[in-house]
């Protein structure tokens, strides 16, 4: 039996922004060495609060990947910085804990629910 809701998928999302943004991160640390490479990423807020406002089943589920203003470049061209991957990376971490957290609290509800008459 497969029960979805509501709540679930966008908890699915949030699930799959979190991973998103670990891989993107991880991306960057590994080219912190790479001449001219350009630190990407998104913003995660303004990608949640998407796919809450539209349905998310239709939703395309891409991110608006996009490289980082504002960060310095090395001679080399790279503004690749471990300090701030280091933290995007830790966040990204924490977001996921909690998402998975939150999609096990509304699967026990729903089997609760599912339960209530026994």
């Amino acid at each position: 039996m497969h029960v979805e809701t509501r709540l679930a998928e966008q908890l699915a999302r949030y699930l799959d922004l979190s991973v998103d943004e670990t891989k993107l991160t991880a991306a960057n640390m590994a080219n912190v060495d790479t001449p001219g490479y350009r630190t990407m990423g998104f913003d995660f807020e303004t990608e949640m609060r998407g796919a809450l406002a539209a349905n998310v089943r239709d939703q395309a589920n891409r991110t608006d990947v996009h490289e980082i203003d504002g960060l310095v470049s090395r001679p080399d061209g790279n503004n690749v910085s471990m300090d701030r991957e280091s933290l995007h990376l830790a966040a990204a971490q924490l977001r996921f804990r909690t998402g998975v957290a939150l999609l096990r609290l509304e699967n026990q509800r729903v089997m609760e629910a599912i339960h209530a008459d026994k």
